[in-house]
């Protein structure tokens, strides 16, 4: 059993009058237990009311990475109750709940402490009401299935029947978490607690939003990046059906009406004036720039170990790469869209968001109120993968409410979203490595063009502190197309040119790839150069699984290729094997094998499906996706040029295992995307000789990119 000192966890948040128990715990910070304004500062709580209705709120909001499903599983194992008797509520924005933020693949990882806590604290206390009830001794009772037993005489109560007098007694400063050995619900398969509402079609979304006096609101926004409003003019648009107001507000004109198709089609006749602001880019002009900027080194590299100009003058094999990825689009499920009511010096918002406390102060900031007069709800999200996390949609529907005088549901139509998006940066990277006369890896050299913001390269990833001789160079290319986190932000780009070059350094060292990994993460153990910044045997863990697995070079199949990639992003290991055939000329990603190292995994079928569904969403960027620019507007506008995978170029099959760990949880929505891309770049060059190295792929056209 671990002890766990209250030191480190828990605060209570309230003691009800007889009617619930409502337990607090810290969710991030690791504050002193003494005194009373701790004991009612909590950042999250848990109710247990006298019928025994347990009651979790979860503080992070819902987007498709389960934790209503797990967090109350977590609950449930301290509880010793079933996972199905513990009702999960969002959360609204509350500075007690501490950060609220869905992004990092980090719900789980910062929950399952203090969710265990809470649950042991609140078990123990209705165990010690029971026994003074009973007047028996503490070690006497135990809890199972909602009731507190006195297994001597079988007297037993329910958790509800004994709420009243736990929640007079003191909180206890330590207590004891439950071995894992005895977990019953952690790690089982447990569906989407939401899957009945979501495949019956019943509101859950921000979407689905209605209030009386609701006015759909569709915005005309610049056609361009580097436009800017001027004027409009609405005589036509207030002459369509439904359409109730047109109002300029942040830089946007909104069409106001009864429904999204009158908002659709005032807005389709209504005629907007725009300047331009600054120069308007195109997509050509930045490849141009970054093929001149990856032969400039910086003053300041990111990371520079060892000495790379001695080792590349050295007389060793140099071999040189050039690898890039494109823009793109979050594409979520759900489109775009915020409900707003901005009314009295007061705002009220619901709808998708990945910070909602960004969203807050933005919001406030932009009406000019002060934050506590701004209200977040936080619904199911259909989706989030980091466009969420930038609170545009939100500040959009408050500003046009507070112009219009009447609450509004902000809606954003495919095109919308795809050409208005904060996008995933284009990149460049030029690979440079020196390979010895004795066959070793001495150099390796990264020079790195990002578009805007962001990076490409993880200056304490692998396999940096393998190699003695180890430089790398970031820069930006200015520009005014806006960029943001896209799923697995850095590592979505690192992984493919890292781990492509890798599979090229171990063909021409005539290495097996996976070996050649083995052996560098060897030497980052055993003579490290520098420091770094990955967990070397839960890399090898994940590697060792995936090649067993999948029989990595001991396939008998014919026409069957493999390649390999590993990465791992936020304290999550992944290592993947993909499987190529050869349908006529072309090659199919026809299987998956994926090896995780996640630490405990709470919901198997959860986990499984977030990994298999990183691994088809990079899949699918991989081969098809991108945005380009022309005049400053993004050229691909919905799913007919934007392109995404379709089930028939869908691997017929994903195997995902886990390693077994008892290491506390890692992040898992985003850690599985990022080594596909090269997993299946190795594979086609092992079926066909043609290296990959330019996203998306073409798979049917020999090019100077990928030939």
């Amino acid at each position: 059993m671990e002890a766990v000192s209250r030191r480190s966890f828990l605060k209570i948040t309230s003691i009800a009058a007889g009617s619930s128990l409502m337990l607090g715990f810290d969710m991030f910070n690791t504050a002193e237990a003494a005194g009373l304004d701790a004991v009612f500062a909590p950042n999250a709580y848990v109710t247990i009311d006298s019928k025994g209705l347990i009651t979790l709120m979860a503080p992070n909001p819902e987007i498709g990475q389960g934790i209503k499903t797990a967090l109350p599983m977590i609950l449930a194992e301290e509880l010793n109750v079933k996972w199905d008797s513990v009702y999960v509520e969002m959360a609204p924005l509350d500075p007690k709940y501490g950060s609220q933020t869905a992004g990092g693949s980090g719900a789980i990882r910062s929950r399952f402490k203090p969710i265990r806590e809470a649950g042991a604290t609140a078990r123990v206390m209705l165990t010690t009401a029971a026994a003074q009830q009973w007047n028996v001794k503490e070690e006497e009772c135990h809890a199972e299935d909602g009731y507190i037993i006195h297994k001597p005489s079988g007297k037993k109560a329910s958790y509800g029947e004994l709420v009243a007098k736990a929640a007079a007694l003191p909180v206890p400063t330590n207590v004891t978490l439950k071995d894992p050995k005895d977990f019953k619900i952690i790690g089982t398969r447990i569906h989407n607690v939401d899957n009945q509402k979501i495949i019956t079609g019943q509101p859950l979304y921000g979407i689905d939003t209605r209030r009386e006096g609701m006015l759909f609101a569709l915005v005309s926004r610049p056609p361009a990046f580097g436009k800017v409003y001027k004027s409009f003019d609405a005589t036509e648009t207030l002459k369509v059906t439904g359409v109730k107001n047109v109002v300029a507000a942040g830089g946007v004109v909104a069409v106001l009406a009864t429904s999204t198709w009158a908002a659709k089609k005032g807005r389709d006749v209504l005629k907007v004036t725009w300047d331009d602001a600054s120069p308007l880019e195109n997509s050509l002009d930045h490849e141009t720039a970054f093929t001149k900027m990856v032969n400039e080194r910086t003053a300041n590299p990111s990371r520079n170990d060892g000495d790379i100009d001695k080792a590349l003058a050295s007389g060793g094999k140099i071999l040189e790469a050039t690898y890039s990825v494109p823009n793109l689009s979050h594409a979520n499920m759900e489109p775009i869209n915020f409900f707003a009511d901005v009314k009295d010096g007061k705002a009220e918002l619901y709808g998708p968001t990945q910070v909602p406390s960004a969203m807050r102060s933005s919001v406030a900031r932009a009406l000019n109120i002060a934050p506590e007069n701004v209200t977040i709800g936080m619904p199911r999200q259909g989706g989030g993968f980091g466009r969420k996390l930038r609170p545009d949609n939100g500040v959009e529907a408050a500003l046009i409410s507070q112009a219009a005088k009447a609450p509004v549901q902000l809606m954003w139509t495919r095109e919308d979203d795809i050409q208005g998006d904060y996008y995933r940066p284009a990149s460049m990277t030029k690979y440079k490595a020196v390979i010895s006369s004795d066959n070793k890896l001495i150099g390796w050299h990264a020079n790195s063009v990002v578009l805007t913001s962001g990076g490409a390269l993880m200056p304490r990833g692998f396999p940096a502190a393998a190699i003695p001789n180890f430089r790398l160079d970031a820069q930006n290319l200015k520009s005014n197309i806006p960029t943001g986190p896209w799923r697995g932000p850095t590592a979505n780009a690192a992984a493919f040119g890292d781990e492509s070059f890798l599979d090229e350094i171990a063909v021409e060292m005539k290495k097996d790839p996976v070996a050649l990994r083995l052996e560098l993460l060897d030497l980052a153990k055993n003579q490290p150069v520098g420091q770094a910044g990955y967990d070397i045997d839960k890399f090898k863990s994940a590697i060792d699984l995936v090649v067993e697995m999948s029989k990595w070079g001991k396939n008998p199949q014919k026409n069957v290729y493999q390649g390999f990639a590993a990465y791992y992003s936020f304290s999550t290991y992944v290592a993947q094997v993909a499987e190529v055939t050869m349908v006529g000329n072309v090659p199919r990603v026809s299987k998956v094998y994926c090896a995780v190292n996640c630490g405990r995994v709470v919901n198997l079928s959860g986990a499984e499906n977030q990994v298999q569904g990183a691994i088809v969403d990079g899949l699918s960027h991989a081969l098809f996706s991108k945005i380009t620019f022309d005049k400053g507007a993004a050229v691909q506008t919905n799913f007919h040029t934007y392109k995404f995978l379709k089930m028939a170029d869908a691997p017929l099959d994903v195997v995902v295992q886990f390693v077994k760990t008892d290491e506390p949880p890692t992040g898992l929505g985003e850690p599985g995307l990022p080594p596909i891309a090269p997993a299946v770049a190795n594979a086609i060059f092992a079926a066909t000789g043609k290296r990959v190295r330019k996203m998306p792929f073409d798979l049917t056209t020999k090019s100077k990119d990928n030939a």
